[in-house]
């Protein structure tokens, strides 16, 4: 992170600095990165395109989301559980996504791991929120130490390991934790609102 900061946009709005001027960027840390995320079928795709973006730049797998949910079925972890070789061999020949063998197997390891988590009666909003850090008493700025994992993340990425889950490891857990807003790090004077305190009480009910 080279300027952790905010900087006016030419629309006159105060942002996070790493959003820049691209439009899908800008719509992305407006309306989606850090906003509560706790529906399964969204928090599942997400881990999938974190998974993809091991060595990429996010901006590449925005652009690349479309093509990724088509090719994933929505991200509805029970169909791409049932993925067999004929799936795979799909993905691999797949333009429009990321055609790394190692990925797209684990998407489908995923989704058999979240699978697994809901006949545990559990959830990932659930296991996620359990690792979710205290929130901060204010928001992070220039000067200030900007985390690429935390104990936490080091913790949730073990976790999940520990649950079946491949291909993620500390960053990524914390990449996660930020974008389903688990964390806020929108940075302090940027125009999007902090969001609610996390939901009291115990994991949400499995999906029937």
């Amino acid at each position: 992170m080279t300027d952790p900061s905010v900087r006016v946009g030419a629309d006159g709005v105060a942002r996070c600095w790493w959003c820049g001027d691209d439009p899908l960027y800008v719509a992305y840390h407006d309306r989606e990165w850090g906003r509560p995320l706790h529906d399964e079928r969204q928090l599942y795709g997400l881990l999938v395109l974190e998974g993809f973006q091991a060595g990429l730049s996010w901006i590449t797998i925005l652009r690349k989301r479309p093509a990724f949910e088509l090719a994933f079925d929505g991200f509805d972890p029970e169909k791409v559980a049932a993925y067999g070789q004929a799936e795979l061999d799909r993905l691999l020949t797949d333009a429009g996504i990321v055609r790394h063998r190692g990925k797209c197997e684990a998407a489908i390891t995923n989704a058999r791991a979240t699978l697994g988590l809901w006949e545990d009666g559990e959830t990932l909003d659930g296991l996620c929120r359990s690792f979710a850090p205290a929130p901060r008493p204010r928001r992070l700025r220039a000067g200030d130490d900007f985390p690429a994992l935390t104990p936490e993340s080091t913790a949730l990425a073990k976790e999940l390991r520990r649950r079946g889950f491949r291909f993620l490891g500390p960053t990524v857990a914390y990449a996660h934790l930020q974008s389903a807003g688990f964390v806020d790090d929108h940075l302090d004077g940027c125009w999007v609102p902090a969001p609610p305190p996390p939901r009291p009480g115990p994991a949400d009910v499995a999906p029937a």
